[in-house]
């Protein structure tokens, strides 16, 4: 499974990479968001990162949550993760901020996810919920809600 969701917003590289990798401000920003915290904190946008989000089916909240590795380069700028508990273990997330020379940078995240989900059930069929439902549904409806919330941060800023 592979979904890339991507925006262009009013911000340098920088402001954006520095707004999206501040991730423990999101629930300020996101109200789609309920928690993000570290449970180990190395650094600015680097530890073991929960994040528990709310995916609307109508009026129904749908609660999703997940923890992960994460850690940044400034240099690049990336924010890069990978899902270590929760339904999408052993998912890779990656941020990339690209400066479009007129004052626009284009943030594409790109949530790669070879297995699907660790349920026993035969390699086929996880993956194909992966790329069917989770993909799709759920990872997509946050992630572009999420890049949406991050566009109005950095711009109102």
């Amino acid at each position: 499974m592979k979904t890339v969701d991507e925006i262009v917003m009013r911000g340098s590289p920088e402001r954006c990479f520095q707004i999206g990798a501040d991730v423990e401000r999101w629930p300020e920003w996101l109200p789609h968001y309920r928690w993000v915290r570290f449970n180990r904190k190395d650094g600015f946008g680097t530890g073991l990162v929960e994040m528990a989000a709310r995916r609307a089916f109508g009026p129904l909240p749908w609660p999703v949550w997940w923890e992960s590795e994460m850690t940044v380069d400034p240099a690049r700028p990336a924010v890069i993760y990978r899902h270590v508990r929760g339904i999408t273990t052993g998912m890779d997330v990656e941020w990339t901020f690209e400066g479009r020379g007129d004052g626009t940078t284009l943030i594409r995240i790109v949530h790669d996810w070879d297995e699907g989900p660790r349920w026993p059930l035969p390699r086929f069929l996880r993956r194909w919920i992966g790329s069917a439902v989770i993909g799709p549904v759920f990872i997509h409806h946050v992630a572009s809600r999420t890049l949406a919330g991050i566009k109005r941060a950095v711009e109102a800023t």
